[in-house]
């Protein structure tokens, strides 16, 4: 064989590997979108029948704990407690932590909601960094806020120390700086109420994008489509990953992710499995995927359920920089989450948790970048030497770019046909748009975000980064989130 030949033969192994692979995921893709379908259908149907007014006043509804974790956020403290402490739900208590904030947030609690020092005895049920102080108001009115003083150990440790603080059966942890809707929790205590035959051990809600909307006293006002590109894109994202991603993975009861910013768990079962994870930054991950092999093993049978309904907002990442940090975590704590498991892949002892969803997070969302990555590498290294199949490449190419195009706009479909959030016709053609832009503009990015995520683990990097946002107000300065743990 002479040198062109091998080259040839190369270009066109490759060409064939990337195209069965591209068929598998865009297929997988395909079939989320279906049983998305059919789970939101079967959502919808049952959520017209209920009436959520009985449960807020109801003392049998379950108690409930909301953990907020809060590392320098005295710009907007006061607020994001004031919208907490709003929420409609009868058996509730509201535990801030202070996780060793260097500003004065503590200070600024004190001061406004009228705290003073107590004794309140913690059973260390998780082990955690030491409590410096807990603190409830003289004020009656903020009788449901304890806030927790405590030496810095990042938001897992804060969290377990909530955990330990708690006094509710079901904990939901939340970020302090997002907004929550009025009747969130009573939506997220629906599934524990329902399930009759499992018990049901965890259940996420769907995070929504606040930049560009209203929002005054800590509570949404008006929802608008954000201005900016990014923050655009991200909505879109978030579209096809809560709107059709986890209703489908919830429908299969193989869901391995609920957000950190709003998720709600059985307390007996987060205990029993050791709390939130501290040697991993995707604690939220990780903490679902130990909970489900925790009843896997112990053959006990359980749910892990989503709800579609427009639950909580939160400040997107609106630059470059910022949004390339979050995207590095989420690599990174995804691959120690799936490292810490790895003996769940292909085990027929976890069962479909095992055979479809860890290989499904491998191939499709840990190697996927590796891969385009590779494959666009490859392909410009063989275009150089002349050995590039090149109508085909560009088939394949057009192929891909197309159907992730009509799969965002699925997405966009989706959102107007149930939730409809933005309801203007400009709004959607300016979604449209941006599905139609975001595979050149926005998506190589987070694919390069991605890559920087392996690398950095390979250098063993840990911590969060500076996540610094804008705040929901124009007038208010930018504040980090979890900036040095």
């Amino acid at each position: 064989m002479d040198g062109m030949s091998i080259t040839s033969l190369i270009s066109n192994v490759l060409a064939f590997g990337f195209w069965l692979y591209s068929i598998a995921l865009l297929s997988s893709y395909l079939l989320v979108g279906i049983f998305a379908m059919l789970e939101m259908r079967k959502h919808m149907r049952s959520s017209s029948f209920t009436d959520y007014s009985v449960l807020a006043s109801s003392s049998h509804a379950p108690g409930i704990s909301i953990l907020a974790p809060a590392y320098n956020e005295a710009a907007t403290i006061v607020e994001n407690v004031r919208s907490l402490l709003s929420i409609h739900y009868r058996n509730l208590e509201l535990i801030v932590i202070n996780d060793g904030s260097k500003d004065d947030s503590l200070q600024k609690l004190i001061d406004h909601y009228q705290l003073r020092r107590t004794d309140l005895f913690v059973q260390p049920r998780i082990a955690t960094k030491q409590i410096r102080g807990i603190y409830r108001s003289t004020n009656s009115v903020f009788h449901k806020l304890i806030v927790v003083d405590k030496e810095n150990g990042g938001k897992a440790d804060a969290l377990n120390v909530g955990v330990n603080v708690s006094s509710q059966p079901y904990i939901v942890c939340i970020d302090v700086d997002c907004i929550i809707e009025q009747d969130a929790l009573l939506k997220m205590a629906r599934p524990f109420l329902d399930s009759r035959d499992a018990r049901v051990i965890a259940s996420g809600g769907v995070v929504r994008i606040a930049n560009g909307c209203e929002i005054r006293n800590g509570r949404l006002v008006k929802v608008h489509l954000p201005d900016a590109f990014l923050p655009r894109a991200q909505t879109l994202e978030y579209f096809r990953a809560f709107l059709l991603g986890r209703m489908a993975w919830s429908r299969l009861d193989a869901l391995l992710l609920i957000s950190g910013a709003f998720g709600a768990f059985d307390k007996e079962i987060v205990i029993a499995c050791g709390g939130y994870n501290h040697a991993t930054v995707g604690e939220d991950m990780e903490l679902v995927v130990r909970m489900r092999r925790y009843m896997e093993e112990h053959r006990l049978p359980y749910k892990v359920t989503y709800i579609p309904d427009p639950l909580c907002w939160t400040e997107a990442p609106a630059s470059y920089k910022i949004l390339g940090r979050q995207r590095n975590r989420w690599t990174r704590g995804t691959i120690e989450t799936l490292g810490i498991h790895r003996k769940m892949l292909f085990n027929p002892r976890y069962g479909r948790l095992g055979l479809l969803s860890f290989p499904y997070w491998l191939l499709f969302e840990l190697l996927a970048p590796i891969i385009e990555c590779v494959g666009l590498t490859v392909s410009l290294a063989l275009a150089v030497c002349g050995g590039l199949n090149l109508p085909l490449f560009l088939a394949l190419l057009g192929f891909i770019l197309s159907f992730g195009i009509l799969f965002s706009i699925l997405a966009i479909l989706t959102e107007v046909l149930t939730f409809n959030q933005y309801n203007g016709s400009r709004d959607i053609l300016r979604l449209t748009l941006t599905a139609v832009l975001e595979p050149f503009l926005f998506h190589p990015f987070i694919v390069w975000s991605a890559i920087r995520g392996n690398i950095d683990l390979l250098r063993k990097k840990k911590g969060w980064g500076d996540m610094s946002r804008q705040g929901f107000a124009a007038n208010k300065p930018n504040k980090p989130n979890y900036a040095k743990n």
